[in-house]
């Protein structure tokens, strides 16, 4: 089941869709879609900008670049910021490529890697290629924040062991078209792909500096995309608690075992430490248990209740191919 807000996808079909995300990009968008037009991909190519509530001039950037695109290129634009991920559906939604590629708007992925990418998906016929990068120009804190999150990842959902999951990656028009029937609230773009399909890749590519401003993910954003992975696409975090469950049963045993003895024996109970070391640690499972079955419980309602995964304010449809190449023409 779709959004009520997704659109439908138009039904000329290229060889491959690029999805841009766009929060405070105004700075560096337009030199992406410069570089990405330039790029002559077999099929043919578009370009899917999804504004999603950037605070900076971002929207009124992206109407200009699609006014003036000479290669097909939709704009998207949220009522307010939803959160990478759900802007990426958005994104795949209106995408018409056989092929999609997502990658961030800060120009850190070099567009020249864009065919290396698509023609390894196409050209060997794998549903989705990752990207890996020998050095990541990224901040220390965003590289380890990354790496644990990866680790996280390797965990809880069936991906390949080992596998980097990148934001910049090529998918096929399969795997696109499964993981937008996802309607929840929370959209966790990699753990969908894993559900989809095992026919995965990767390869290597450069990572840039960034060129302008800092990184928009935050501790806060890393933090709601590690409970997006862990709690809409794996059980392993209540399982984890009904084993500590089990196990704070089992020490609660022995405990009472070691009180009866001690108590047999006529000597002296230690009292008030040995007591409240006990009911502390028992308590502290008890509302970790709580809190973890709270997320599950709290994003079950916020799902049913209809709360939406990403809310356009306004799509401007690619123009068709020929008409760009006569005005070019002119």
């Amino acid at each position: 089941m779709r959004p009520e807000t997704a659109p439908a996808p138009a039904t000329e079909t290229v060889g491959l869709s690029i999805v841009v995300p766009v929060y405070r990009g105004a700075a560096t968008v337009g030199t992406l879609v410069a570089a990405l037009s330039a790029l002559k991909p077999a099929g043919g190519i578009e370009i899917v900008l999804v504004n999603d509530g950037s605070p900076d001039n971002s929207g009124e950037v992206c109407r200009r670049l699609a006014a003036e695109a000479t290669v097909p290129l939709t704009y998207v634009e949220h009522a307010r910021n939803f959160g990478e991920h759900n802007a990426v559906m958005s994104g795949l939604r209106v995408a018409r490529g056989s092929y999609v590629i997502t990658m961030d708007d800060d120009l850190q992925n070099p567009p020249e890697e864009v065919l290396k990418l698509y023609d390894h998906a196409r050209l060997g016929g794998f549903d989705v290629v990752y990207t890996r990068y020998a050095v990541k120009e990224h901040e220390g804190w965003r590289n380890l924040g990354s790496r644990f999150a990866n680790g996280v990842a390797d965990l809880l959902i069936d991906k390949p062991r080992g596998l980097y999951l990148s934001s910049f990656r090529c998918m096929s028009a399969l795997v696109v078209r499964e993981i937008t029937r996802y309607a929840g609230p929370y959209p966790y773009i990699d753990g969908l792909i894993m559900q989809v399909t095992q026919r995965i890749d990767s390869i290597e590519v450069l990572h840039l500096k960034r060129v302008e401003g800092r990184s928009n993910y935050t501790l806060r954003r890393l933090v709601r995309l590690w409970l997006n992975l862990a709690t809409n696409f794996s059980l392993l975090p209540v399982r984890l608690a009904v084993f500590a469950g089990v196990a704070m049963g089992v020490l609660g045993v022995f405990a009472a075992l070691f009180v009866i003895i001690e108590a047999m024996t006529g000597e002296t109970p230690s009292g008030w430490a040995s007591t409240m070391t006990v009911t502390l640690l028992i308590s502290g499972v008890q509302f970790l248990i709580l809190g973890v079955l709270g997320e599950y419980v709290g994003r079950a309602f916020l799902s049913a209740n209809g709360t939406p995964q990403g809310v356009v304010r306004e799509i401007i449809q690619a123009r068709p191919v020929a008409e760009t190449r006569i005005e070019d023409a002119a």
